[in-house]
């Protein structure tokens, strides 16, 4: 019985099998006919996807005690320290104190100077073919004496090469095609394909091209696409003659040169232009001289897409004096002259220094020429000399080792002169740079760079979208997924806006979310420039999206979010603010006829700066005059927009 009831089992499951068959066919068809049943788009809505999902934090302008302002002013950290400290490694800085920073950094530009990169470093070795030289044996026996004949010994150093005065011989050993000079970019080049690790933490090799006209900052960081294969195929330029230029036309002919050359890729960025006394932005001639024409607007405008709007050295977006009407506008200034304080400023060389202002005068100049030399992204970057990326407001290493941690280094001025003063305390915790990308690689970071998906803050790693185009709704970033219908209606940052439909308004969708270990945010802002049929040139704020309960009056302004700071105990509270703003907002005063670019701006609730953290720390007190507290933000790059484009 046992044996039969097995067997009619088997054959009633054999029967039942062979009924079923043919219905589980259609249940799960092939992959061949999947295609007929659910033609189109991939289900997954993360599949296929090419746009920039990620946003990668770092730092395009870094030094090294291979820069000679960095290790003549004590700074013993190299390449290996400066790498292993961005990707999140503790180390110990100059000054002997332990540091480390909160969260690791995703890539890192080491821009060392190019002019006499290395000879602190061998001077400070006592290198022969520097104690060969009367200068060199001179400055040598200065630094080793320690105190005020190390100052004066760095300081005339500083002058002398500044001056061209600096020993044949010396100049000879530092610039392109010494032995000595080639070695140390072979070193630098070597040191950044070995820290370089795609996917985890990305080493762009570059360099600073320190263009300084008497005093006047003309500075520029040369970022190449490319590893070492390609970059050392050549060496950096340099700006003394007659070994380089520091005109910027010969910067864009090495930049042309490296590319035919190698097969690679390069782009320039601009130092920003604070401390230029009016030669970063020019509007009607070169500091050569040189009327600005077609050649020089479409040159920089291929060589340069982004800009450096914030820094250590000052913020560089706007200025009280050429934005008025603007209540924020006056955010760590510095306006009292050039590098070394050798030229009083004046109001007229404002207008060619600060970002809003190029960005405004692009327009104008692209009207007259044919070409916008000032179409710049923005990034934010440290020009740390410390070899360290430490901005944080708590975690601040300064600008120079002789500016790390003290009870002293609020007092201590940066640069100082009969004609103005940089005090010590008035050096600014700044900045990073934010870069939209697919991956943490160099080319897709570069890229990114190129098409100007970037953006700068002051420190805080904000995260910040911002779209441009014509038909945004709400219900496009109620989606909880923006960044789907931003890239499929419109341009991100950086882009320019396409063709519009008739006189349609732009619309614009921006959404930003706190620092998870920093501030809540107070608002968000859209900045429009544009250029009137006079060919005048116009600005305005619009406050778009804000925390709280407030009220915008007749004219939009918002009261202020309030202050929760306490100095005493050098701390906030996030009782106000929001963590996460966002908006889709249409110009109310577009003109279709009138070119046109607009970025966002986020601004945090007000947060102790650097100043509060070292009288806590150390027991000591801050300057009267000092500000202890800022609003800290962050500036999208543009979008423009051009009429019939």
């Amino acid at each position: 019985m046992k044996s039969t009831s097995n067997l009619c089992r088997m054959i009633s499951t054999t029967f039942v099998l062979l009924i079923t068959l043919p219905a589980l066919a259609q249940i799960h068809p092939s992959k061949e006919s999947l295609s007929n049943l659910y033609p189109g788009k991939a289900y997954s809505p993360y599949a296929q996807r090419s746009f920039p999902d990620k946003v990668f934090w770092g730092d395009t302008h870094l030094h090294t005690r291979l820069s000679a302002d960095a290790g003549l002013f004590g700074n013993t950290l190299g390449l290996d320290e400066a790498y292993r400290f961005a990707r999140g490694e503790e180390v110990v800085s100059s000054t002997n104190q332990p540091v480390r920073l909160s969260r690791p950094l995703d890539w890192l530009v080491i821009a060392d100077h190019s002019d006499m990169m290395g000879f602190a470093e061998d001077l400070d070795k006592g290198a022969p073919n520097i104690l060969a030289t009367e200068q060199g044996k001179r400055w040598y026996d200065g630094l080793k004496a320690g105190g005020e004949k190390a100052t004066e010994a760095s300081l005339n150093l500083i002058t002398t090469f500044a001056q061209g005065n600096l020993d044949r011989a010396l100049l000879e050993d530092y610039s392109p095609g010494a032995r000595t000079y080639n070695s140390v970019w072979e070193r630098v080049v070597k040191t950044a394909e070995e820290y370089n690790d795609p996917g985890k933490f990305t080493t762009i090799i570059g360099f600073e091209w320190t263009s300084l006209v008497s005093g006047n900052n003309l500075h520029r960081n040369v970022l190449l696409r490319d590893g070492a294969n390609r970059a050392l195929q050549v060496v950096p330029m340099v700006t003394q003659e007659p070994f380089g230029s520091t005109d910027p036309l010969e910067l864009y002919k090495w930049l042309e040169n490296y590319e035919e050359k190698t097969g690679g890729s390069a782009l320039a960025l601009a130092h920003n232009g604070n401390l230029s006394n009016g030669l970063m932005f020019p509007v009607d001639a070169q500091y050569t001289g040189k009327a600005l024409d077609e050649t020089y607007v479409t040159l920089r405008n291929k060589w340069e897409p982004l800009y450096e709007w914030t820094q250590i050295k000052g913020d560089g977006e706007a200025h009280p004096y050429l934005s008025p009407d603007d209540e924020f506008a006056d955010y760590e200034t510095w306006d009292a002259g050039n590098l070394d304080l050798s030229e009083a400023k004046t109001n007229d060389m404002l207008a060619k220094e600060y970002a809003r202002e190029a960005l405004k005068n692009g327009l104008m100049l692209e009207s007259k020429l044919g070409t916008n030399p000032y179409k710049f992204g923005a990034v934010g970057s440290t020009d740390s000399h410390t070899s360290l990326v430490a901005v944080e407001e708590d975690n601040f290493f300064g600008k120079a080792a002789n500016a790390e941690p003290s009870t002293e280094r609020m007092k201590h001025p940066f640069a100082k002169s009969e004609l103005g003063v940089y005090e010590g305390y008035e050096l600014v915790a700044s900045g990073f740079a934010a870069v939209w990308a697919t991956e943490n690689t160099r080319e897709a970071l570069w890229d990114a760079m190129a098409r100007k998906e970037t953006y700068a803050t002051t420190g805080p790693r904000i995260m910040v979208r911002f779209f441009g185009g014509w038909d945004y709704t709400d219900q496009d970033l109620k989606s909880r997924a923006p960044a789907f219908r931003g890239y499929e209606k419109g341009v991100p940052m950086g882009g320019d806006l396409r063709a519009a439909e008739g006189n349609k308004a732009p619309s614009f969708m921006v959404y930003a979310l706190k620092d998870p270990l920093g501030a809540n945010l107070d608002r968000i802002q859209i900045i429009k420039g544009w250029l009137d049929a006079d060919g005048n040139t116009h600005e305005k704020v619009y406050n778009v999206v804000w925390s709280g309960d407030r009220k915008a009056d007749k004219k939009g302004n918002i009261k202020a979010v309030g202050n929760t700071v306490d100095i005493k105990n050098a701390t906030w509270s996030n009782t106000i603010g929001a963590s996460e703003l966002g908006t889709v907002w249409t110009d109310p005063d577009f003109d279709p006829d009138q070119k046109a670019f607009y970025y966002a701006r986020v601004l945090e609730i007000p947060t102790p700066r650097w100043v509060v953290y070292d009288a806590f720390r150390f027991g000591i007190d801050i300057p009267k005059v000092a500000e202890t507290t800022g609003q800290e933000r962050a500036y999208t790059s543009p979008i423009w927009y051009t009429p019939g484009e």
